[in-house]
């Protein structure tokens, strides 16, 4: 009895401490900020989008996390097993930054976009300001659509 209840636990810590590991491997975007380029993480599943920035110690200035949801609504955002202080910005389908909310470090105070999006990106806390982006400010990648004027209209 006593060696399934040793492997019983030892499972159980096994999943535990997987569970606390940063999520590192996920694909990555290049998304443009001006003159400044991000290196974000994407995080498009649910899984991934629940695991989020958890658990990482630390992270480049210009690295970040982009979640991708499947429709635009509002999203909420907290820092639970999040030791870094981050800022979240909530991004419109064409890359225009909704709102910033700076978050702090394991609280589960709710931070949420002032209206509906598909997209967040998440960045060292300062980042954003330190390179002056702000709320309208608008984001380029592939992942937003970009309005393009058809070439058949007249000018």
């Amino acid at each position: 009895m006593n060696a399934y209840l040793l492997t019983f636990f030892l499972c159980v810590l096994s999943l535990s401490a997987k569970a606390q590991t940063a999520q590192t491997e996920l694909p990555r975007i290049k998304i443009q900020a001006g003159m400044y380029q991000i290196d974000a993480q994407v995080a498009a599943t649910q899984e991934q989008r629940a695991m989020g920035l958890m658990y990482r110690a630390d992270m480049p200035q210009h690295e970040g996390m982009v979640f991708v949801f499947e429709q635009a609504q509002i999203q909420c955002f907290w820092m639970k097993n999040t030791v870094m202080p981050l800022t979240a910005a909530f991004i419109a389908d064409d890359g225009t930054i909704v709102n910033l909310a700076d978050m702090k470090p394991l609280s589960q105070d709710s931070h949420c976009s002032e209206k509906p999006v598909r997209f967040v990106l998440e960045m060292k806390q300062g980042w954003f300001a330190s390179k002056r982006i702000k709320k309208s400010y608008v984001l380029k990648s592939s992942l937003f659509k970009t309005n393009q004027i058809k070439s058949d209209l007249p000018p």
